[in-house]
This record gives C-alpha cells, structure tokens and sequence, in this order.
C-alpha cells in the first residue's frame, strides 16, 4: 500500500546565505553595447534581478505561502514523489491532475479558482478536486536516481499511479510543454480513467515523412517554421539539454546568475511576444520562487534529463481516444493538424494574450478553457 507522508518546505536560513553570499559574488561577464537581446539574454537584466532575489526577493514569504497547500511526498516504484494535494469542499468535485514541464509551471494561481469557483466568480458544479505532481527530477521530488526516469513516459505511468493510489477512479489531466506529451501519454495508458484531457500550447512534433501537405496554410507555416527550428537560435537550449544535460550541470548548479540567466532567457522566448522581458510576462516574485526552488534543490541539472531521456521526438504518437480540449496562446507553435491526428480534440480555443506558461501569465484564461471544457464531460 503507497504511503504519503505530508511535506512541509523549510529550506535552511544557512542555503539562503550562501545563496546570497553566491549572487553577491558573481562575476559578471562583459557585454557588447546595444545588442539587447540577439545575444541571448542581456547581463544588464540578470544583473539587476540578481540583485533583486538577494536584496529585495523574501524567500520566507514565498515559502509561508506555498505552505498553506496541504503537500505530500510518496515513493512510486522506488522514485520519490512531492505533491499538492488540494482537496475542494464541493463533494462531487472532478479530480484533476495538473502537470507541468520544463523548467517549471506554476499553478498556485488557479488552485483558488479551481477548488473554490464561487468565490472566484464561478459555479459550484465547476469544483475540482487537484493533485498537483512534481515531476521526478524537479524540486522537492529530488534528483532522479536511474537512467529513463526523467522520460515523460515515466512520468505519465507514475502520474496514473499516483491518482490509484489516491483513490481516483475517474479523473482529468491539464499540462503545457513537457505536460503536453505527459497528459497524452496518461491518455494512451489510463484511458479507462481519463474523463478529459486538457492541453495549453500543445508541442506537435509531426511523425517522420508527414509532409503536411493537408494541412491548412498556417499549419504548413508552423511545419516549415518547426523543420527550420534547428537552425534558430531558440533551439540552442534544447539541443543542449537533449545532447549533453550533464555538461551544462556543473555551471548552472554552481552560480545561481547562471541558473538565473539560462532559466529566463528560455522563459523570454516562449512567453507573451507582446511583453518585453520574463518578468514583464510573469510576476518576478514568482519566477524567483520557482528558479530558487530549483537551485534549493540543486536540481536544474536532473531536470534537464528530461529532454535526453524522453522518446517523443518525430514518432507516430496515438490517440487515446480521450476527449481533448486545446487552449493556444500568442506566439505558440502548436499545429493543429497534428494535434487532431494525435489526440481526439473537442474543443479547440484561442486567446489574444499570455504565452506558453498559461497557468502563470493568464490563469484567468485558463481558468475558464478549464471549466468550459470540462463542463461538458463531468
């Protein structure tokens, strides 16, 4: 029988110093005059929000209140596991795992309106029970041990018995970027308990020899611009993680301006195209809560694996069969034609602002994507 034993993050005061006493000697490197961001990241941006998460940043805040959600951590084929799980009052809520991806979702702003809609705007019958998984690798579920367990396979198969284990027989599933090949792939496997399946700005990577040649005219647009994408220098990082992670580790676990740097120059990449800068996209507090729990828990370089390990890239993916509902987001690259092919869609929406990290820039948008697609299939 799986035991869950509450968790409670209580990071020591002496990791917060050395944290501080890390950034306060960064050495910084030089930089060319007016080339903003086509380098990659400015320095003069880390810079100032390095001196931001040591001088202004209150980690203890943050941590007071990621602590109020009741959190859990279990082991599940010797792989530990940290979880929230958030229980609604509404009886008859609707399970719902939330799962994110690389390098981090967060859900903290949707919790309140999914477990409590009244209060948030909504109706009683839109209450969802969410558990919400820290995949293996990332934060406080640690570092993985094995070689495959950071593969987004692995993940799906330990999410679907992380739901048994809690007693859910009947369920949905949201997730973005590596959540969009977990929440499939639990589709794929668990389709008898999936209610619905729920996908922010899908990754469609077509199966080799698909031309797309019936697609419409902005899906062959997205199909070129995604054949061309290795060229590009926003591919850099994922080459890197997929090729050589461990290579990368060293520097991004030693100097938290490095983590800072690598973190949010991908952050600026997939974020609303409309805002200048990661923490015009996104709350800076909250980005510095999820950059430090990854250098708190030295684990950017296990969370890395994920791309190395994972083997959905180019392969023919099936449909479940599982009703899917797609919200996209400006700047996304998701095609549709795909995303039919691999997923039985029902629902498809579009919105005119936010990015790739919904839960984090617009979590009203996809609050209500969420209780309208569901809706239909409690």
């Amino acid at each position: 029988m799986t035991s869950f034993e509450p968790f409670r993050i209580d990071i020591p005061s002496a990791a917060i110093d050395d944290l501080n006493a890390r950034l306060a000697a960064t050495r910084w490197p030089d930089e060319l005059p007016g080339v903003e961001w086509s380098y990659g990241i400015p320095t003069g941006y880390v810079r100032e929000l390095a001196d931001y998460w040591r001088t202004g940043f209150d980690w203890r805040t943050r941590e007071a209140a990621l602590n109020r959600f009741p959190q859990f951590v279990t082991e599940i084929d010797g792989q530990r596991m940290h979880f929230l799980h958030v229980r609604s009052a509404q009886p008859d809520a609707l399970p719902l795992v939330l799962v994110h991806g690389w390098p981090f979702q967060d859900f903290t702003e949707v919790i309140g309106p999914l477990t409590d809609p009244v209060a948030h705007g909504g109706l009683a019958e839109d209450a969802y029970h969410l558990v919400i998984p820290t995949l293996p690798g990332f934060g406080f579920s640690g570092p993985t041990k094995r070689p495959g367990e950071a593969a987004t396979e692995r993940s799906a198969e330990l999410i679907a018995k992380l739901m048994a284990a809690l007693g859910y027989t009947r369920y949905g599933a949201q997730g973005g970027d590596a959540g969009s090949f977990i929440v499939p792939q639990l589709g794929r496997i668990d389709a008898e308990h999936l209610a619905g399946i729920h996908l922010n700005d899908p990754i469609t990577i077509p199966a080799w020899g698909d031309d797309g040649s019936a697609y419409s005219a902005s899906d062959q647009e997205k199909l070129a611009a995604l054949r061309d994408w290795s060229s590009k220098e926003t591919s850099g990082y994922a080459g890197i993680h997929s090729t050589r992670p461990q290579t990368l580790a060293p520097a991004v676990s030693d100097s938290p301006a490095g983590l800072l740097a690598w973190v949010l120059d991908v952050v600026n990449t997939f974020s609303d195209p409309a805002e200048p800068t990661p923490d015009a996209a996104i709350d800076r507090d909250m980005l510095l809560t999820n950059i430090a729990t990854l250098w708190f828990t030295n684990t950017i370089g296990s969370s890395m694996r994920l791309y190395k390990e994972s083997g959905h890239w180019g392969v023919e993916l099936p449909d479940s069969g599982v009703p899917t509902g797609v919200a996209v987001f400006p700047g996304n690259n998701t095609i549709r034609g795909v995303a039919e092919k691999q997923n039985t869609v029902v629902h498809w929406s579009e919105f005119e602002r936010g990015g790739h990290f919904a839960a984090m820039e617009t979590p009203d948008l996809l609050t209500a994507d969420l209780r309208d697609f569901f809706r239909k299939l409690r």
